[in-house]
Parts: structure tokens; C-alpha cells; sequence
């Protein structure tokens, strides 16, 4: 199988007030633990979209090996980023693996099992409830070029339109960035 990666990491961070994707995460940016991860899943390409902050992304974070797709309508949520992206998704691709650039505890173990899916949609069950990585098969790419808003990927995978796949995965859902307290959480955890 031929399996893209894509990392989200286009948001403008407007509930931290910062540029979350260049928060300090042992002793680097939130999204260069993250890009780290999606490196070491095998991917046989690997996008990271990117919008709000752009620039000083491109001068701060390790983009080494990753082809950066640029998202100008960042602002509308993170479906205007999966839409744009599947466009450059190389033509050989199976699947659509999907990964948040804020999301640094997901487990590299986890993200290759839910790429192996072999049905349109999986997503990954933790003990507390689904979350990320998602994975979308290639007769799933003409919906997600339509997707809009923040949760559309969600809307997709509760539709019914295609057989959805729970992989397990072992303890919560990993922690994703959006507040401060959400950060505070990520540093407290990691101390622990």
C-alpha cells in the first residue's frame, strides 16, 4: 500500500494567542515533535499544510523530508486545509492518514495501525472515546476536497456514507493543543 501523511498545522491559534505550532516541547517546537512522529510512521509521502504563522514556521521548524502545502484560507478551519492538501496527494496513494500538527503524544505504533485499515475510514478508539490519526481511502478523497469547517472530518466519519474501522489504541485520547491549559496539561504530563 502506498500511504500519505498529512500534519495539520495551518490554524492561526486564535484560543492560545500564539502561534501554538512553535510552542517550546522538549527542547523544540510542538510541531517538530510532531513532524518527528509522522517521520518515523513510513510514509510513503508526508504533507504538512500550513497557513496561520507560515513564515515563521518556514524559518523555526525541521520541514526536512516533508512537502509543505500551503493553506490561504486557514481561517475557514481545518477542512479548508484537507481539502486543499488531498489535491497534491501523489496519484498512487491508497490512503490518507490524517495527523494534528498540535497532537504530539499520539504513538507512531498507533498511527501505522490505523493506516493499515483496509476499509474507506478508520480512526483510532482510545479508552475514553475516538480520536486522531484518521485514515480516509482513496474512494473517500472526492469528499474530503469538499470538506469545510472544523469538524468536518468528524461529520464524514459519523455519516454512515462508508464502513469506518475502530482500531484500538491503548490509554486517552492524546492531548491536543488549543488553550493554555491544554499546553499546561501536554508540560505537566511530560514532567510526570
Amino acid at each position: 500500500m502506498f500511504v500519505t501523511g498529512l500534519v495539520l498545522a495551518a490554524g492561526a491559534s486564535v484560543r492560545l494567542g500564539e502561534a501554538k505550532q512553535l510552542l517550546p516541547y522538549r527542547g523544540r517546537t510542538l510541531l517538530d515533535v510532531t513532524l518527528e512522529l509522522a517521520r518515523s510512521c513510513g510514509f510513503d509521502q508526508l504533507l504538512v499544510a500550513l497557513g496561520g504563522a507560515a513564515n515563521l514556521v518556514r524559518d523555526r521548524v525541521d520541514l526536512t523530508g516533508v512537502q509543505v502545502v500551503e493553506n490561504p484560507d486557514f481561517s475557514t478551519g481545518c477542512g479548508s486545509s484537507i481539502s486543499t492538501a488531498v489535491n497534491v496527494v501523489d496519484p498512487r496513494a491508497d490512503g490518507l492518514v490524517l495527523l494534528l500538527g498540535d497532537q504530539p503524544g499520539v504513538r507512531a505504533a498507533d498511527v501505522r495501525r490505523v493506516a493499515s485499515a483496509a476499509t474507506a475510514l478508520g480512526v483510532c478508539r482510545y479508552s475514553d472515546g475516538l480520536g486522531h490519526p484518521l485514515r480516509f481511502g482513496r474512494e473517500v478523497f472526492p469528499e474530503l476536497r469538499g470538506l469545510h469547517g472544523d469538524k468536518a472530518v468528524w461529520k464524514l466519519l459519523h455519516s454512515g456514507r462508508y464502513p469506518v474501522t475502530q482500531v484500538p489504541a491503548d490509554g486517552p485520547v492524546p492531548i491536543d493543543v488549543d488553550t493554555r491549559a491544554d499546553y499546561e496539561r501536554l508540560l505537566a504530563g511530560e514532567a510526570q
